[in-house]
């Protein structure tokens, strides 16, 4: 059976780019950030084998980064390397994939950003205590 990309949505911030892949009941989920793109990969409730591989469009903190699973999606919360340097796209090539869209549900300007940043980054944390 043929992998396939999973949805994937994402939002950019001061110091943080957000992605959520979107995958119902995923399973054998497997999130390597690394400083120059993130591998992503699991099964989804049907079985079907799901991988992304997304190079950034700009240097990241991999060891300041993580991802929490829930059970509808998985979301990574990437630290940039040049915090408060705007991200026009999040690949580093100039293409979209069909795969990928702007999360405009989260998109907003950046004035007086920083403390709803830090309190989005700290609830992730949170509740990734709790499993």
């Amino acid at each position: 059976m043929e992998r396939q990309p999973a949805r994937t949505l994402w939002y950019d911030r001061p110091k943080y780019v957000f992605m959520e892949f979107c995958v119902e009941d995923s399973t054998d989920v497997s999130v390597l950030i690394e400083d120059h793109r993130v591998v992503f990969s699991c099964r989804n409730g049907d079985g079907v084998e799901l991988y992304n591989e997304i190079e950034f469009y700009a240097k990241v903190n991999s060891k300041d980064s993580q991802d929490k699973r829930s059970g509808r999606s998985i979301t990574c919360f990437v630290r940039k390397w040049k915090e408060k340097v705007a991200w026009p796209r999040l690949t580093k090539e100039d293409i979209k994939p069909v795969w990928l869209s702007v999360d405009f549900d989260n998109w907003r300007d950046w004035e007086g950003d920083d403390e709803m940043e830090l309190a989005q980054v700290e609830q992730y944390a949170e509740d990734d205590s709790d499993s």
